[in-house]
This record gives C-alpha cells, structure tokens and sequence, in this order.
C-alpha cells in the first residue's frame, strides 16, 4: 500500500522508538506541568513542525550530507548540545528559586512585602522547535528507519515518506497529549508542596544535562 512493505512492523517500531524519554518529551511535560496544557500545547506544536522539518531534510537527502561531513556533524550537534545545556541551566535556576521561596513567606508573615520575582519570558513553541532541529542524530534516525518500509521499486516514494510521517506524528501528537494531561495532574497533585516540586524541576534540569552530554558524544555512525 502507497510503496509501504511492512506497516504494522512499522507501527510497532514506531510506538515503541516514540515511547523512549528524550528532550522534546521531557520539555513538553515541564511546560505542562508549569503553565498547563494550553501552553504546553504550544511546545507540542513546536515539537511536531520540528519533527516535519526533519523528515523533510532527511528525505532530501540532508542525512547522506551529515553523514559525509564531520565537520557539519559535529558543529550541529554541540549547538544542540549547548542549547540543552541553556534550558538545563535555567530548569536548575527554577528549582532553586522555588527551592528558597520560604525566605519569601517569612517576610511576609513579619509584616514586610518580598521582592517580586522577575517574569521570564518564556516561548515554549520556539524551544521545542530549536531542541528539534538541533539534533543531529534525529535526521539520521529518520532516514535509516523510513528507509526500511519504502519499497524501492513503487514509482512514487514521495508518498511512501508522506505516509509514514503522517503515521509518526500522529503517534507523536497522541504520547505528547497523554504526557501534558498526566503533566498537568502531576502538577496540580505537587503544586502544595513546593520542596517536592522544586525537587522534581531539578530533576529534569539533570535529566537535560544528560541529554546534552549524550549529544555531544553522539557519532554520525
């Protein structure tokens, strides 16, 4: 079907490759967790056009290009890397902030009025969409994982690739919805308990730096 060899292997695949935590997942579910499921849906969006843009640049060819060029490699990668390690940074900023505002409720109870925090402006679409495109390693996924279903002998692969893209990101759409709701109820279940809370934003802020140290250790091979 539409050049298609295998479907339901590559469903399978498919659910259980989306299933593994990475950084977009990760940050979807701090979104949520921190400013609901309307803004994390925003970061859901940034993380589907991200992923269409891969796709698009790995059936273009984009992937043998990374692949031939270590220097391109390498330079893509340590800017995904660093980028990680920015929101990293601020995730762990977060944490320690909510972790010391009892210094805030103290004076408030002597009577004085704390220093108001300072708004972040913060534009989840856009830095899903960066944590994206900046990973290397995904391009290179997408091509030598849709590569297996195409058979190459049907006259049109351009809708064989349009067909599974169309497949992984309605996957991906259905985890990133499970995620922000589950996100959300988390957030409302630890929101009183702001050492908890703080606790789990470091966490993720770990989990980041994690991410970007296997990036940048990451190989075109």
């Amino acid at each position: 079907m539409l050049g298609i060899t295998d479907l339901s292997t590559y469903l399978v695949g498919l659910a259980l490759i989306i299933l593994l935590p990475g950084p977009n997942s990760l940050y979807v579910v701090s979104v949520a967790a921190r400013r609901g499921p309307r803004v994390a849906y925003r970061a859901a969006a940034g993380v589907l056009c991200g992923d269409t843009v891969l796709m698009t640049l790995s059936a273009g060819g984009v992937a043998s290009l990374l692949q031939t060029s270590p220097v391109l490699f390498t330079v893509v990668k340590f800017a995904g890397a660093g980028y990680l390690t920015w929101l990293a940074v601020g995730m762990l900023r977060g944490a320690w902030a909510l972790w010391h505002g009892r210094e805030a409720r103290r004076a408030q109870r002597r009577g004085g009025e704390p220093e108001a925090p300072k708004e972040t402006v913060e534009r989840p679409y856009r830095r899903a969409l960066v944590v994206s495109l900046l990973n290397p390693k995904a391009i290179l996924f997408f091509i030598s994982f849709f590569v297996q279903f195409v058979d190459p002998a049907y006259a049109h692969p351009v809708l064989s690739f349009l067909t599974l893209g169309a497949w992984a990101q309605l996957f991906s759409f259905t985890y990133l919805s499970v995620l922000i709701f589950s996100g959300t109820f988390l957030a409302a279940t630890f929101r009183p308990r702001k050492r908890l809370t703080a606790g789990l934003s470091a966490g993720a802020g770990a989990a980041f730096l994690g991410f970007a140290a296997k990036l940048s250790l990451a190989s075109a091979s």
